[in-house]
């Protein structure tokens, strides 16, 4: 028991305790919480902003660069035999193939655009990029109305009935038009309308956000200068119905063409930057074979709908008020204009396969190597086949916003490289690729014709052959990107030399291949480019008389050696007849493939095929 004495509990006095320690302000908590406040107000009000006043520019350019330096930092890391993230190569390929194309299709306007010029060239690309781009081609979704009609309204101050003389609601003595496109692309979409005179147009109306975008777009891409010029002017319709008068003129000029070819009407006081119009064609696509060669039910001596003076059928007015009072937001008042088929419906234009592909190949090539104006989108899209009162087809070319313009120098020498391929001249190909910056004429040349070329000494791929060593599955993928990374470089040994204009010749080139070949090919595509080339150095206006008369004679000489081409595409065909070969262009480009993964890389052209 405790004996000290009991003192209760008596609380200290305040005079005794400490002084007070301050209380804490938070100071630095309460500004950082400050700061990322005013950071995400701004953000979001940019954002805002961006979405209703810049169509969303700025965030698809953040979204471009995230996703640049995700794919950059992926390939970084795991691009080597044995990735550490992925089981192969092909994992890693496939991965970011689909982090880029939906990027493009998100973003949508001319990333859709920039992403089908890819797929255009992809074909020394990774297959899983080959297969996920050419997805690219699919429609593109269409604008409202509502935004197609402040373009109109923005472009010409007036609304679409007062503009075009159209009425939405039948209103007889107008003219009548479509608010539901006809086809909707990366850019534009296009409306069907009949004019109060009688007249049917393809109106072309821009979409509302490019106009905004297009400069965001193309900086953030940092694309080569000349690409970058060249997609900036398919946005302008004023440069596309330059184009198109144009190209109208020199095909009316020229004997061999006139009558086989035909360039739509443009109406120049209907059209603007943003807002063209041009003739409506009733035509078969081309990649419609069985309807271009079913038989014809339309008549003797009679042409499909619009062709050389054969009328259009009016769309009927009490129809045409039905479906605005019952379906406003999905009209479809254009005749179909299909009796040509007959009864049951079978019918087809009944022209041959061959002509059609031949009037194609004799246009381009006449755009490559005569007039210097080529066209650069001639996909079986932008292509319609109508048949003429004799039966015969004629072809109707479309869409001439991407077109390239070749100097008389470079044409000239384009001229002569390809007529030198036919004729094995090495020395005079050598120079010709040399002088463009090209170390390695027989890779070019094999590109060029869609083949390998045999007459070359085909150092570069032979080089790669020795140095591929025979390792596992995983590593010999590795070692043959690599190898395609090196011969690249070798072949190109000066870009500042290489002509930029090869870059959209070679893409049309390779679809004018995919087209004959998804025909059939019934015809001899290189034979065909090849007379073309030398007689373009006979008929060059560019060219003194002396020159002329010379390169006549050689011309003379060479229609000669283009009989060995001929013998070479009808042993094919009778080939092809017995079942022992596939079509002259499945042979060669089955050989490319081939010559191909030699060198490194694995080619797929399905995607240039409609």
């Amino acid at each position: 028991m405790s004996s000290k004495e009991f003192k209760p509990f008596v609380p200290p006095s305040p005079s005794s305790l400490p002084k007070a320690a301050p209380p804490k302000n938070y100071r630095r908590t309460r500004k950082w919480s400050r700061r990322l406040l005013y950071l995400a107000l701004g953000l979001g009000a940019t954002y805002e902003f961006d979405q209703h006043f810049w169509y969303a520019s700025l965030t698809r350019s953040a979204r471009t660069f995230w996703l640049s330096l995700v794919v950059a930092t992926d390939y970084k890391i795991n691009f080597r035999a044995q990735p550490w993230l992925y089981d192969s190569i092909q994992d890693l390929h496939l991965r970011n193939a689909e982090r880029l194309f939906h990027l493009l299709r998100t973003n949508g306007g001319l990333y859709l655009k920039i992403g089908q010029a890819i797929a255009m060239q992809s074909a020394i690309l990774p297959p899983e990029f080959q297969q996920m781009f050419s997805k690219m081609f699919d429609d593109a979704p269409q604008n409202d109305w509502k935004d197609a009609e402040k373009v109109i309204q923005e472009d010409f101050g007036k609304t679409p009935e007062e503009f075009f003389g159209v009425s939405f609601s039948g209103e007889p003595g107008k003219g009548v038009m479509e608010r539901t496109a006809r086809a909707s692309a990366s850019v534009a979409q296009v409306h069907w309308a009949r004019l109060a005179n009688g007249d049917e147009v393809a109106i072309k109306i821009q979409k509302r956000e490019i106009a905004q975008q297009v400069g965001w777009d193309l900086w953030t891409f940092n694309l080569v200068p000349y690409i970058s010029e060249r997609l900036l002017l398919e946005t302008d319709f004023v440069n596309e119905a330059d184009n198109a008068e144009r190209m109208g003129q020199l095909v009316a000029g020229e004997s061999r063409l006139r009558g086989r070819v035909y360039i739509p009407k443009v109406y120049r006081e209907l059209s603007s930057h943003r807002v063209m119009t041009a003739e409506w064609i009733e035509g078969v696509r081309l990649w419609d074979k069985e309807t271009l060669t079913r038989p014809w039910y339309g008549g003797w001596r009679q042409g499909s709908p619009g062709c050389r003076g054969t009328p259009l059928d009016p769309p009927n007015r009490q129809k045409i008020a039905e479906v605005i009072r019952e379906q406003p937001l999905k009209e479809h008042l254009k005749p179909k204009r299909d009796s040509w088929k007959g009864s049951n419906g079978k019918g087809g234009l009944g022209v041959s396969l061959k002509d059609c592909m031949q009037t194609m190949v004799d246009l381009f090539s006449a755009q490559m190597f005569l007039w210097g104006l080529c066209h650069c989108d001639p996909h079986p899209g932008n292509i319609f086949i109508r048949r003429l009162p004799s039966g015969k087809p004629e072809l109707v070319l479309i869409d001439h916003g991407l077109y390239v313009h070749m100097q008389p120098e470079f044409r000239h020498q384009y001229s002569l490289f390809w007529k030198s391929l036919i004729t094995f001249d090495n020395k005079t190909i050598g120079e010709i690729v040399r002088s463009w910056g090209i170390n390695n004429p027989d890779v070019f040349a094999s590109a060029t014709l869609m083949r390998p070329y045999t007459g070359g000494d085909n150092s570069t791929s032979a080089g790669m052959k020795r140095t591929m060593s025979k390792k596992e599955q995983r590593e010999r993928s590795y070692e043959m990107q690599q190898q395609m990374r090196k011969g690249i470089r070798e072949v190109l040994a000066d870009e500042k030399k290489w002509p930029r204009e090869l870059i959209f010749i070679g893409r049309n080139m390779r679809i004018v291949q995919g087209n004959n070949q998804y025909l059939g090919a019934p015809v001899n595509r290189i034979k065909i480019m090849g007379g073309w080339a030398s007689r373009s150095l006979v008929d060059s206006p560019d060219l003194s008389y002396r020159e002329r008369l010379v390169n006549f004679g050689r011309h003379v000489l060479f229609k000669f050696v283009l009989f060995g081409s001929d013998v070479v595409f009808y042993g094919s065909k009778v080939a092809q007849f017995f079942g022992r070969t596939q079509n002259l262009e499945d042979d060669m480009e089955a050989s490319m493939k081939k010559a191909a993964v030699d060198m490194g890389f694995e080619l797929n052209h399905s995607v240039f095929e409609g």
